[in-house]
């Protein structure tokens, strides 16, 4: 999986990564029970500070992305949210990408459609809600 910083965008660097490791897992790129690199050995990769890496893994094994172990390192793990806490970090999002697709004259259709492909794109395969293939 390569990635790609933006140093020039306001986002910071470690949610960057963040975000990249994500998708990476979302995609398939890294599968579950699948290793990372070091802390030490991805930031010399990608050219950033090793706290900038171990702040990162933080927050993906905080979120239930990955496993940390001593011996083993960091893993990919199944992604399992009993509380709901994503859920309700997935409709605050929504709601405001929602508001912003408004303002700028986006479409409920055009807005739905785009999260359609979005989902497709990562999720060709799995099944909806409604029970029928996607």
């Amino acid at each position: 999986m390569i990635i790609k910083l933006d140093t020039k965008s306001t986002i910071p660097i470690y949610v960057q990564l963040r975000n990249q490791i994500v998708m990476g897992i979302g995609k398939g790129y890294l599968k579950i029970g699948e290793g990372l690199p070091t802390v030490r050995q991805l930031a010399e990769d990608i050219g950033v500070n090793t706290m900038t890496v171990n702040k990162t893994y933080g927050i993906l094994k905080n979120e239930g992305y990955i496993e940390i172990d001593r011996r083993k390192g960091a893993q990919v793990s199944p992604t399992v949210d009993p509380t709901g806490v994503f859920r309700e970090k997935l409709e605050s999002e929504l709601m405001l990408l929602t508001a912003e697709s408004t303002l700028k004259g986006i479409s409920r259709e055009e807005f739905m459609k785009i999260c359609t492909e979005a989902y497709n794109k990562l999720n060709p395969t799995k099944l909806d809600l409604a029970g029928g293939t996607t």
